[in-house]
Order: structure tokens, then C-alpha cells, then sequence
């Protein structure tokens, strides 16, 4: 019988398992001789395909995390790209002294443009590799699904919103905002609690006090400890940082509420689909729709911001950056909807957040280091405050996630 039973199992083993199953059944077979009892084919067969499925859903779940992870560590390399991308060629002589543009078409209009060209770089790639592999079809039908209308809408608060107050963070503040835009994680739990009736448990809160304990180290001290004291904070906090800040923090907040509004969307829609739907809306809406407005609020005519986008776009010492940091920003999002799918969507937007520290270190490495930019050698309390930041999101995200499977 012992025989029999190896052989039938293994030949059900072969389509997934093999080493786990046959460990399982003789484990179980040793049993049954050790006790002097006798196990029948069913209960072998039953008690193997119920560990099997436990191991195989424990090993969907890892590379899960693994996925979610890669996520924040690819969205280092957009960070560093588009902002080495907004410092050259066209983009050098628009914030140069002589460039005719007003301060708010510098600040605010400027960065909807460049968040605009990205996210368009980023939606011509998605749709091309959607494409490759026979998915762009599923993108126009999936537009007519309340999932895709949800994604559309989570898209315009994420994308236009979100990154162009991210954009402007970088351009005011530097690098040394990226940590305080991944409050997203914490921000998204609040959120969750409002809208889902999501408890917040111990963990939880503690995570997300630990993230804005975070946030206050890196605006206190990011720029180093001032020797004399609060007059120094103020001073390190005052003009374009502090503004620079702010923007991250809204960032951060479109984010927290992208990613509560579009979790909910992302189970139901393939990930080639939902990042096509994601940067289509947001390239098209940013440029058309936000830098139209910036432009008029500005005092400039409708057209001039869309004018400064179709500059850009035309500009070979720069668009290549954007195309890069655009594919960065594809796979990114893309990993982070099919991370969150796999691992659960708190402990994805968790692993994700984990651009606190990769986005600064691609940023000194690829504009500092390979680019010789000045500004982006951190100061230490901003790398502590960061790797702080890490593991708030990341206590937050584990205690969310086991909130969740307790209910």
C-alpha cells in the first residue's frame, strides 16, 4: 500500500509539487507505521493537496513581497531620472536667469509639464509593451468597466495631482522630500479607516506615528543640526524648502488616496491593463487639462503650457531621460499593482513606500555622483530620518496586514 500510495500521489505532483508532496506523504506514511494504524488514500491525498496549496499560497505571497519591493526600488530610478531630465537641455535654459518665464510658470507650471512629459514617455511605453504581448485590446474594453472608471479616477488624484506636487517638491526642496512623499503608506491607512471602516490596531498606529516622527525629523534636520539652535531650524525650514516639503506632503496625500480609492479597481483588472489605464489618464489630463490651467491662473494664454509640453517632448538632450525614468515609473506602478494583488494591498503599498530611502540614494548616485549635480549629499539625520521612514511603513503595512486576516 505504502508503494501505491507514493505512486499515485507523485503522478498528481507532477503538474506542481513534486518535492513537497512526496516529503508529505511519507511523513504521513511513517505515521501511520509508527502507530500501528492505518491511513487511508483519501486522508493521504486530502492532508498532501491541503499543505500543497498552504505552500504554494506561502510562495505566491513571498514573491508578492519580493514584487512590492522591487516596486520602491524602481521608483528610485524614475525620481533620479526625471529630475536629472528637468535639468538639461531645454529644461537648463527655462530655469536659467534669462529665461523670460515667471517665477509661478518656474515653480508650478514647469513641474506640471515635466510630471506631463513623464507620465506621456511612461504611457507610450506601457501601451507599446501592452501590445506586445496582446493586452491592448483589454485596455479600450477595460475603460468601460466600473473597475477601469475607478482607475481613471484614481489616476487624475495620483497622477496630475500627486506628482505634479511631487515634481514640485523636487525642483524646491530636492531629493530630500522623497522620504515625506512616502507618508502615502500611513496617510492610506487613515484614509482606509474613514472610508472602509478599517480598525487600527496598536501596530498600526504606532507605525504611522513613527512615519510622521519621520517626516519631522528629515524637515527639522534633513539639512544637517544647526549649530545655533531653533534660529537655525527656522532658517533651514523657511522659503522653497518649507514650500518644497509641503508639496511632498500633498504628494503624499494623493497617493494615500490613490491607493485606497484604486486598490479596490486592481483586483478586478490585469496589471498590463490598469498601469496603461493609470499613465494614459494621467499624461493626457496633466498635459491637457493642468498645465492649461496652471497657465491661465499664471496669466499666460491657455495654450502655453501645452506649448512648453510639445517643446520637451521634441528636445533630444532630455526627452531620452524622460523615457527612461518613464519606463522606471511603468514598472514601478506596475509591480506595485501586482504586488499589492499578490501580498495584499497594505503590505504592497508598504513595500513600495520603501522608495523613502531608494529615491534619495538614486538620486546621489545618478545626478550627484554620475551627472556631478550639487544638493544631492544628504545630510545624515536625513538618511536615519529615511531609513526611520522604512521601517514605520513597513511595521504599519505588517500590522495591516495581519488586522486583515484576523477579521
Amino acid at each position: 500500500m505504502t508503494f501505491l500510495y507514493r505512486v499515485s500521489v507523485i503522478i498528481i505532483v507532477y503538474y506542481d509539487d513534486i518535492v513537497i508532496i512526496i516529503t508529505i506523504v511519507n511523513y504521513l506514511t511513517m505515521i501511520g507505521k509508527e502507530n500501528g494504524g492505518i491511513i487511508s488514500m483519501s486522508e493521504i491525498n486530502n492532508t498532501a493537496a491541503l499543505e500543497a496549496r498552504k505552500q504554494m499560497a506561502l510562495a505566491f505571497r513571498k514573491k508578492g513581497i519580493f514584487i512590492a519591493l522591487l516596486s520602491g526600488f524602481l521608483y528610485g530610478g524614475y525620481t533620479a531620472f526625471l529630475t536629472q531630465g528637468m535639468a538639461s537641455g531645454v529644461w537648463a535654459g527655462w530655469y536659467g536667469a534669462k529665461s523670460g518665464l515667471t517665477a509661478f510658470a518656474v515653480v508650478y507650471i514647469l513641474s506640471a509639464v515635466g510630471a506631463a512629459v513623464n507620465d506621456i514617455c511612461s504611457a507610450i511605453w506601457s501601451l507599446f509593451y501592452a501590445g506586445l504581448i496582446g493586452r491592448l485590446g483589454d485596455f479600450a474594453r477595460a475603460l468601460k468597466t466600473k473597475p477601469g472608471r475607478i482607475l481613471v479616477v484614481a489616476a487624475i488624484i495620483g497622477g496630475p495631482l500627486a506628482s505634479t506636487c511631487y515634481v514640485i517638491g523636487l525642483q524646491m526642496a530636492g531629493s530630500i522630500i522623497v522620504p515625506i512623499a512616502a507618508l502615502n503608506a500611513a496617510i492610506g491607512a487613515i484614509i482606509g479607516r474613514f472610508l472602509y471602516k478599517q480598525k487600527l490596531t496598536g501596530g498600526m498606529i504606532g507605525g504611522i506615528l513613527i512615519c510622521f516622527a519621520a517626516a519631522v525629523i528629515i524637515g527639522l534636520f534633513g539639512y544637517g543640526i544647526p549649530e545655533d539652535g531653533i534660529a537655525g531650524i527656522v532658517g533651514n525650514l523657511s522659503g522653497e524648502a518649507a514650500l518644497g516639503m509641503a508639496a511632498a506632503f500633498l504628494a503624499a496625500l494623493g497617493w494615500g488616496i490613490e491607493g485606497a480609492v484604486g486598490g479596490y479597481a486592481c483586483c478586478m483588472v490585469d496589471t498590463e491593463v490598469a498601469i496603461c489605464i493609470r499613465q494614459v489618464t494621467s499624461g493626457i489630463v496633466n498635459a491637457v487639462v493642468l498645465c492649461s490651467l496652471l497657465s491661465i491662473i499664471g496669466g499666460e494664454s491657455i495654450g502655453a503650457g501645452i506649448t512648453l509640453v510639445g517643446q520637451a517632448l521634441t528636445d533630444a538632450p532630455s526627452v531620452w531621460m524622460f523615457f527612461v525614468a518613464g519606463i522606471f515609473a511603468s514598472w514601478s506602478f506596475k509591480f506595485w499593482y501586482k504586488g499589492a494583488s499578490m501580498c495584499g494591498a497594505a503590505l504592497g503599498m508598504g513595500c513600495n513606500g520603501t522608495y523613502a530611502f531608494w529615491g534619495p540614494a538614486y538620486c546621489l548616485v545618478i545626478c550627484g555622483l554620475i551627472f556631478k549635480g550639487d544638493g544631492f549629499m544628504l545630510a545624515w539625520p536625513a538618511w536615519v530620518g529615511a531609513l526611520i521612514m522604512v521601517g514605520g511603513i513597513l511595521l504599519l503595512a505588517i500590522s495591516q496586514d495581519r488586522a486583515n486576516k484576523a477579521q
